[in-house]
């Protein structure tokens, strides 16, 4: 299952956030697997594109951030556009 994965950095944290993924990288336990992501462009706000099949791993990986930023994690389905381009591929092949 994918998750679009909101991170809003706490008021005054961006700094630490950035030092800490620099120090640490993300810090995803095993089985919960970055995809993508992207920035506002204040860099204070962070959407990340996440796969599990286990959502109780996102609690041990924001209990890693917590301290610096609140989190909002939604599921999520591929559109259906890029469903009809994978399925475009697959009878390609």
């Amino acid at each position: 299952m994918k998750y679009m994965v909101v991170e809003t950095f706490k008021p005054g944290a961006k700094d630490a956030v950035y030092e800490r993924f620099e120090r640490l990288g993300r810090q995803l336990p095993t089985g919960l697997n970055y995809l993508d992501s992207g920035l506002t462009q204040d860099g204070t706000k962070c959407f990340q594109l996440m796969e599990t099949e286990d959502a109780q791993l996102f609690d041990e990986w924001i209990g890693k951030w917590s301290d610096l930023v609140d989190f909002k994690t939604v599921p999520v389905n591929d559109s259906p556009t890029k469903r009809q381009t994978k399925a475009a591929r697959s009878a390609d092949d």
